[in-house]
Formats: C-alpha cells, structure tokens, sequence
C-alpha cells in the first residue's frame, strides 16, 4: 500500500498495554503470588488467568476474597509498586510491536495507550518508546467504569476527535476485546496469556509480527481479517 494512501488508515491505533504492547503479564503473576505469599492466602493459575485484562480495583478484591487481608484498593496500591519495579529494570515489549509502531510513526498515524494499569506504569512504558509515539494515555484511575465496559475506548476516541468506529483498538483479553467491540472501534484481539477465541466483528492475529499497515487498513475499512485461522 503507498505510503501516501493516510485517508484509508484508522484515524488513531488505540493499544492496550499488558500483554498487547508489553509482557508484563509474568509481572503481575509474580506479584499476585508474592502478596498471596506473604499473607498465606491461595491463589492458583486459574485465579491468576481470571484476573488478566480485569479493572484493577476487580483483582485486588478478587485477591482479598481469595484471603489477603487488605483493602482492595491497598492490594492494588502495592501491586502496582512492585509491577513498576519490575519495568523499570526492563520493559518486555511485545513482538512486532516497536516494528509496528515505527510504521504508524513514519506513517502519521496516532497512537494511545488504553490500560486499566494505572498512570505510573502507562508512564514507565511509554517513556520506554521512542518520544512521542504515545500522543495519549487512558488509565484505570483515570475512567468511571473500567474494561469490559466501552468507556476507556470511547474516552479514548474522543481525545483524537475521532469516531471509535475510524480507530483499531488492539487488545489480548476477554475483557479488553468485549470494551474495544462495545464502543464500536475496530478491534484486533492478538492472543497472549488468555486464547483469543473468534467473535462477530473480531479481527484476530497470532503476532503484531502478523500486522503492517495495508493490514490495518483493511482492518479500518471494516473488513474482517483473520491470520489465526
């Protein structure tokens, strides 16, 4: 596709963050377990899989059902302390991903960060980029109504001035693809800790590796692309 053909490309590409851009997932296990650890309480893989892609405030009052005795807003504070730790040593970015966004760059095309994660982490990732990949952030404690609800999407949008339908929202989990699908924005689930099963509307790749901006354009059109098969 030329280069120059910006009319057909989304308006903006709105990217989740945790296990979309970076993988960062294996860092909020290891700090779900260390506090349930600490506190002698349970959790399994399967709790630990349930939380992916849930509204922070949701996983730490799953952690203290699960027999953390804190506040859930405690748990998250300390969660999110240990999860920034870790970033700070090194931020895993996702494949493809610095590849892709290199092409939006040279290709004019704007992008956002849309993550339950809180601000201070959204910040250590996109200060991990190069400057100005990141025109906007949309945090967890920054919307009323978290992932799956439509509104981190939708406020999303709204920032570039643009319909969500004109943007590609690219997320990992059951709970970020139902937000993305709900507010209309054409949506890209590349599976990560969680399958990414097929759903109406869905376009699914295995890898950004899989995605260049000719992809994304059909994508932007409407039509439905499916590289997992």
């Amino acid at each position: 596709m030329p280069r120059d053909s910006s009319a057909v490309l989304p308006a903006a590409v709105l990217f989740d963050m945790d296990g979309t851009l970076v993988d960062t997932e294996p860092y909020w296990m290891r700090a779900e377990r260390e506090i349930v650890a600490a506190h002698g309480a349970t959790w399994t893989h399967e709790d630990a899989l349930g939380a992916v892609g849930q509204a922070l405030l949701t996983t730490g009052t799953m952690l203290r059902d699960a027999g953390v005795p804190l506040e859930p807003a405690e748990i998250v504070t300390w969660l999110v302390a240990r999860v920034n730790e870790q970033l700070r040593e090194s931020v895993p970015w996702r494949p493809g991903v610095l590849e892709l966004l290199e092409e939006l760059r040279a290709a004019q095309v704007p992008c956002a960060i849309v993550t339950m994660s809180y601000r201070s982490q959204a910040e250590v990732v996109a200060d991990g980029a190069p400057a100005g990949t990141f025109a906007h952030l949309v945090t967890g404690d920054e919307v009323t109504h978290g992932k799956p609800d439509p509104e981190p999407y939708l406020v999303a949008a709204g920032l570039f001035g643009a319909r969500p339908e004109d943007c590609v929202a690219i997320e990992d989990s059951h709970p970020g693809i139902t937000s993305a699908l709900a507010s209309g924005a054409r949506t890209l689930g590349v599976p990560a800790e969680v399958p990414v099963p097929p759903r109406p509307g869905l376009n699914r790749a295995a890898s950004l590796k899989q995605i260049d901006l000719e992809t994304l354009a059909r994508i932007a059109s409407g039509e439905v692309v499916d590289l997992l098969g």
